[in-house]
């Protein structure tokens, strides 16, 4: 059975990342979402949160699994078994970031892949900070974000 594990802040979680999220769960038997704890940033939501938004938004996919982690992925990785690490790259600067960070991770994990997944066009330029910001200046994050996550960024801008 591969196991993969496709992981990031998801602060919120776009229709971008749900795009990279659908065509991983084809690639593998189970796949696992995991919401990073990152140091380096101040997020909106929390990881409960994120984790609860997630799952509402792949409970039509039945081999993927949220679950919320912090500490180096590379622990995870081992601890879980995962045979797959997918990344999502939108952009070219997205790819010298992740190819370091694999490079960093493949000297850490023995028998592990990492697959980058290129945006498709639609949402090459959708990012969470774009989202929260587009939002926080009350524009319209319909079609950038699945619907349920309208409702996390209603309550939080208590609007």
């Amino acid at each position: 059975m591969k196991k993969g594990l496709y992981a990031g802040s998801f602060d919120p979680i776009t229709n971008g990342h749900m795009d990279v999220i659908e065509r991983s769960a084809r690639l593998v038997d189970e796949l696992t979402i995991g919401v990073m704890v990152n140091l380096s940033k101040k997020p909106l939501f929390s990881p409960e949160e994120r984790k609860e938004m997630i799952e509402g938004c792949v409970s039509h996919l039945p081999n993927v699994r949220v679950e919320a982690f912090g500490g180096l992925m590379a622990d995870y990785v081992r601890m879980h078994q995962i045979d797959i690490v997918i990344r999502g790259l939108r952009a070219s600067m997205d790819f010298e970031y992740e190819m370091q960070m694999a490079n960093i991770n493949a000297r850490m994990w023995q028998n592990v892949e990492t697959i980058f997944l290129m945006s498709r066009p639609d949402y090459t330029f959708v990012s969470s900070s774009t989202v929260k910001e587009l939002y926080a200046f009350n524009g319209d994050i319909r079609g950038l974000v699945p619907e349920s996550v309208l409702g996390y960024m209603e309550k939080k801008y208590d609007r």
